[in-house]
This record gives structure tokens, sequence and C-alpha cells, in this order.
């Protein structure tokens, strides 16, 4: 792409991610967030996963979609790409969550090789990853991975979150309504596991009679969960779908089954084509969204 087509790309990008409707600015300032930076390098175009570094100031980590290497990417709240990770000794085949959380004084990534649009993955796995304590171009291998199977037969889920007090992995399904919400142990556990169901997801928006009228298929998936998170001190769980961010708070002494039949803290997305990817920032005091495309806006949103 010549400069001056980028140039006119990140203009658009801009001035949508500013509002797109009515008072430029003003819709994103209300829903709480601003613009960090954009995502403009090309081997960013199709992330789906994102979590916020425990161990870096102000680090991202992004992963991409199925059809790429199995690699991570550090990025620093800009969008700027800081280091590449190539994960060795597993096959990728459908990366499309992470989240970061710290065990035993080390920090950790989670990355969730759950997707399944055609429902014919028999069995999935999860892979944990140390972080590297410098941000350079490396090659890991994973510290464990997880291979489990669902209870009832196959489904899509984009969406995972760590609960590293619990020491328990929430899993979220995509396409069925109300959404399941999965637990699953995070150590590893022999031979392959599996989730166990322990709820669904209350007050997730439904589409109205005139989007259903005006786009059938469009309306039908604006509902769907592409991403979750647990904030770091493990009181609020953060759930995304191409439309919302859903916010599960937990009282002390709740579930995460109790928690999530509650009905949550709802707010309408800035502007985000294909909403992909989001998490806590490391302090808890933000979430982080970004979506699978080139050139993307990356949000900072405080809830």
């Amino acid at each position: 792409m010549s400069r001056i087509g980028l140039s006119l790309l990140l203009a658009f990008v801009l001035l949508a991610a500013a509002g797109c409707s009515g008072d430029a600015g003003k819709a994103d300032e209300a829903r709480g967030g601003s613009l960090s930076g954009v995502l403009l390098d090309s081997q960013l175009a199709e992330i789906s996963g994102l979590a916020a570094s425990r161990r870096h100031r102000n680090v991202l980590w992004l992963h991409d979609d199925g059809g790429n290497p199995a690699r991570l990417f550090a990025v620093n709240t800009d969008g700027d790409r800081l280091a590449t990770l190539r994960i060795e000794g597993i096959t990728k085949t459908d990366w499309e969550d992470m989240a970061a959380f710290r065990l035993e004084g080390r920090d950790y990534l989670l990355i969730a090789d759950t997707g399944d649009n055609g429902g014919l993955r028999r069995t999935l796995q999860l892979h944990v990853i140390e972080e590297p304590a410098r941000l350079e171009n490396a090659r890991l291998k994973p510290a464990w991975s997880i291979a489990f199977r669902w209870p009832d037969g196959a489904r899509d889920c984009e969406a995972v979150a760590v609960d590293e007090r619990a020491r328990q992995i929430l899993l979220i399904s995509k396409k069925r309504q109300p959404p399941e919400v999965f637990v699953l142990p995070l150590r590893p556990q022999s031979g392959v596991q599996t989730v166990q169901l322990i709820g669904t997801l209350a007050g997730v928006p439904q589409p109205s009679a005139a989007e259903l009228r005006s786009n059938p298929k469009q309306a039908r998936t604006m509902n769907q969960v592409t991403a979750a998170d647990i904030s770091p001190d493990d009181r609020t769980l953060a759930v995304m779908t191409y439309r919302d961010l859903l916010l599960y708070p937990r009282r002390d002494g709740q579930s995460w089954a109790q928690a999530v039949v509650a009905r949550p803290k709802v707010s309408a997305l800035p502007w985000l084509p294909q909403a992909e990817a989001m998490g806590w920032s490391a302090d808890g005091k933000a979430i982080y969204i970004t979506g699978e495309f080139i050139p993307a806006p990356l949000y900072r949103l405080e809830p």
C-alpha cells in the first residue's frame, strides 16, 4: 500500500474510532474509553486474542488466528510491535483467546486453541507459556498443555479466562444462546479432561425485531461471545461480544456460577468491526480491546 493510501486508511480509522455517529468523540467518551493506539503492522492483521503482560509494564501480548504460525506478539499500548515469540512443539489449529495470570511467583500466558467453526473437533488444547524476562524475538516451548473435550458434543469457543486464586479456567461458548460457562482446572491432569458446565451468562443483549428484519444474519451474530477475561483481583469477569462489553462482578463468597446469573453491567463498544480481542490491564483499572483487521484501533476502556 502506498503512503498516501495508508495515511487515508489511518485517518479513516481515527475518525471512525473517535465516534461514527453524532458529535465526534463524545460517543466513546461517554463509554469511558479512549483510543490508546492503532495496529498498523501487517503481521497483526488477524488478531484474535489479547492479554496484558504481568511482567512488563505497558506491554500487551497478542496472537493471531488459525492459518498463521504459532506465535505471540508483544506490543506497547500505542500498538507498536516490540517482539515476536515463536511457540515450538505444538500444533496450532484455531487460536481464539488468551489470558495472563500469576502462579507461584511466575507470570504466565494461557493460549486457547478452542476455535471450532464447523463443530468438528473432538479434543481441544490450552497451552501455557511462561512470560520471558526480555522483550526480544525468541523461541519458547509451553510450560504445560491441557487437552480437553466438551461434555456433550462439539461447540465453538472464543473466550477463556483464568481465576488464578481458584486455579481454574473459565470457558464460554460462542454460538449457543444463552452462552454456556464451563470450568476446568488450571493445572493439567492425566489424559483428556472433560470440562464442567457451571451455568449460562445472564443479560446478554439480544437483537431487536427491527434489527432482525433489516439484516437477520448480522443481527444473529452480534451477541456472540468473542473474548473474556477476569480482573487481576479475581473479582470481575469481563465478557465481550461483537457489539457490547459485559461486566459480571463477584461478591465475597460467591462462585462464578452464582455471579454470572446476575444481570451484568452492559456498555456498547466503540467503533470496532470484528471485535475479537480483549483483556484487563495489569493494574485492573482498564480494559484493552482491538479487532481482527489492519489498521485496527486499540482502545483503553475504563469500566
